[in-house]
């Protein structure tokens, strides 16, 4: 079993910034894919970025330009680096993981069988 637990979320202004963390108990290094992903009151859940074994990224239209996601594997962290908030960003943030036991390594093909409980992140205009 994996716990994924993020810290990092709080209330800004829009055009602030906020980092969040993503604490595993399991080797981030062997995580096929890594995303964050959102979910606003009343709104369907949404794949913010994600970051496969090798490093590669990908991100949502909407937060492309602005979020930067990033894993330091030594400390079994994953990261959301977000700047320029806007108040359409306030959400739940959510950190998934992938730690089936395949081969590839890619998000395309990511099942996230490993969820944190969520930081809310609040950007108020």
């Amino acid at each position: 079993q994996v716990q994924l637990v993020e810290s990092g979320g709080g209330s800004v202004q829009t055009g602030g910034s906020l980092r969040l963390s993503c604490a595993s108990s399991a080797d981030t290094s062997s995580s096929n894919c890594m995303a964050w992903f959102r979910q606003a009151l009343g709104k369907e859940r949404e794949r913010v970025a994600t970051i496969n074994k090798y490093g590669g990224t990908g991100y949502a239209d909407s937060v492309r330009g602005r979020f930067t996601i990033s894993k330091d594997n030594a400390k079994n962290t994953l990261y959301l680096q977000m700047n320029n908030l806007k108040p359409e960003d306030t959400a739940m943030y959510y950190c998934a993981a992938d730690f089936w036991p395949r081969s590839g390594g890619y998000c395309t093909s990511a099942r996230f069988n490993y969820w944190g409980q969520g930081t809310q992140v609040t950007v108020s205009s």
